[in-house]
């Protein structure tokens, strides 16, 4: 069982910056896959980032540049640093991780960016 515990979401201008926390019970160096999904109201779970066991990173579409993800092995935490933020990024974003068994989901934290 994978524990997941996320921080660091709100309201912010456009232009503007957050960065996003994830915490995970487990060593995230053991893990398949871990980063970050968003849902926007209608929309189906979209990729933002991961990492893979192979030292892979992976952006969803239009956001490399925008976001960078990053980790912290010694803290089991990954970040998702947001930049430029626009409108249209507004969503829940999600913690994802795969422990090469199964996947698990934070709880979501809201995104909203609004003037």
């Amino acid at each position: 069982q994978v524990h997941l515990v996320e921080s660091g979401g709100g309201l912010v201008q456009p232009g503007g910056s957050l960065r996003l926390s994830c915490a995970a019970s487990k060593n995230i160096f053991e893990f398949l896959r871990m980063g970050w999904y968003r849902q926007a109201p209608g929309k189906q779970r979209d990729l933002v980032a991961s990492f893979t066991s192979g030292g892979t990173t992976l952006y969803g579409d239009t956001l490399l540049g925008r976001f960078n993800i990053s980790r912290d092995n010694a803290t089991n935490t990954v970040y998702l640093q947001m930049d430029s933020l626009r409108p249209e990024d507004t969503a829940i974003y999600y913690c994802y991780v795969h422990d090469w068994i199964r996947e698990y989901w934070g709880q979501g934290t809201q995104v909203t960016v609004s003037s």
